[in-house]
């Protein structure tokens, strides 16, 4: 990227502003569907804006809801001869506050103290409040912090009284509190089951009858969790890919075991960016994109990546550069949630995500890194780059032709595939390369 000319930024602008650009991203786009974008015309304009994969949110709506959108997205894939894949996201496990008196929010006040209770069945006031995870009392410890309402709301734990179903808080900032809010437990491993029982309904009442593509399982935080999803799916296991957002500590921890059971891998930013510390988000983002690049697993980036557009025709600098660097670290997939699925610019939103993904992409000199490769004296040295591309060493000579140069290096990708146990001698492997300037793929046998 050194050495783009500076005067690329402003090409193409005409082009740009006009809506001419006929390229696509080789990024996948990811649209979760809802009341904005759930019609027939709207889905056509999604599809023709690039969409890839529908997303199914299933912590919101009916199966009668969800199979209505369905059959929409479906006519209109007809209509467009445009393909998609749909996507079942599951609701997961959850803790989640209890109901108020009266229904009404209540406010905390930094300093005051207040009890959690495991009796659901209490309804809250300023003095207590219901969780619903029944081992509250007994996981977390004086020190621990409970995260509540997306984060907005800090209790610092000062006592624990499992008898009583109990745990004594004391308010770490004023807010409103609101009924059937989402809490965190930073740094606990909590006791929930990989599937709810609604879960298992989604998936085996809507999804298997629905011959969808995949699953996103919300909150996986081992790789045994995989097998008993497997498990459950049966003989359909064999073809709905499962994908695994990874959204506290303890899934973190296990990382490496969950990509080796997975089949798809989402960096689901929302939850987790309760659970480790703001700062420390991008590295997790980074981490987790590389090491699925290295295993050769589709990765998706989510969460916030477009947000304003809920509301604004066009996202924030941050937001664009978001998306951006997020193409750059090899993410396979970029994801829209609120904004397709309830904002007033789905499309719009739509073809901003794929022109920044088409800028992204472009600003990486890849003839520049394969003449390198190719022609370098003595050692050719390279690194992981992009997507999937796995480092290696190869032996080649600067006066050697394209031809043979190109010959050198597959031999060695051939040997290093066979020494990372991706292939074995005998496998057949298609190789894609260039010589020149002519596109080249190449059917080779494994020695």
């Amino acid at each position: 990227m050194a050495n783009i000319d500076m005067a690329k930024i402003l090409a193409d602008l005409d082009r740009g502003a006009s809506g001419g650009d006929a390229r696509v991203p080789k990024t996948k786009l990811v649209c979760t569907l809802g009341p904005a974008s759930r019609t027939v015309p709207m889905l056509e304009k999604l599809l023709r804006a690039g969409m890839n994969v529908a997303r199914f949110n299933f912590s919101h709506g009916t199966h009668e809801y969800h199979q209505e959108t369905l059959d929409n997205l479906r006519q209109a894939m007809h209509n467009t001869g445009i393909l998609c894949a749909v996507m079942l996201d599951t609701k997961g496990p959850e803790i989640r506050t209890g109901f108020l008196k009266d229904g009404k929010p209540i406010k905390l006040t930094k300093g005051q103290e207040i009890t959690v209770t495991t009796d659901y069945d209490i309804k809250g006031d300023e003095n207590t409040i219901a969780m619903s995870y029944k081992k509250l009392p007994v996981d977390v410890k004086p020190g621990n912090v409970i995260l509540c309402a997306d984060g907005t709301i800090s209790l610092a734990v000062l006592s624990c009284d499992p008898d009583a179903g109990t745990v004594r808080c004391r308010c770490e900032n004023t807010a409103m509190l609101g009924e059937r809010k989402n809490c965190n437990l930073p740094g606990i491993v909590v006791d929930l089951p990989t599937l709810t029982e609604k879960d298992k309904e989604d998936i085996l009442g809507w999804g298997v009858p629905n011959d969808i593509d995949m699953i996103a399982l919300s909150f996986v935080r081992k790789g045994s969790d995989l097998v008993t999803v497997r498990q459950v799916l049966g003989q359909h296991a064999k073809r709905i890919k499962l994908m695994s957002k990874v959204e506290n500590q303890e899934g973190v921890v296990n990382f490496d075991e969950i990509l080796r059971e997975t089949d798809a891998f989402m960096v689901a930013r929302g939850d987790l960016g309760m659970e480790i510390p703001v700062e420390k988000i991008f590295l997790a983002q980074k981490m987790m994109i590389y090491k699925c690049n290295i295993a050769g697993k589709p990765v998706v980036t989510a969460t916030q990546m477009l947000e304003s557009m809920i509301k604004s025709p066009r996202p924030t600098r941050a937001e664009a550069t978001d998306v951006a660097n997020a193409v750059l670290d090899g993410t396979d997939c970029v994801m829209l949630s609120g904004e397709s699925a309830a904002g007033a610019y789905p499309e719009v939103a739509v073809k901003i995500m794929a022109r920044i993904c088409i800028e992204a992409e472009s600003s990486l000199d890849h003839e520049a890194v394969f003449k390198a490769m190719i022609s370098s004296e003595g050692p050719a040295r390279h690194s992981l780059i992009y997507r999937g591309l796995i480092p290696l060493l190869a032996e080649g000579s600067a006066k050697a032709t394209d031809s043979e140069s190109t010959e050198v290096i597959l031999e060695a990708a051939l040997k290093s595939a066979v020494q990372k146990q991706l292939c074995k001698p005998g496998d057949a492997i298609v190789a894609l390369h260039r010589i020149g300037v002519a596109s080249v793929i190449k059917i080779c046998i494994v020695k």
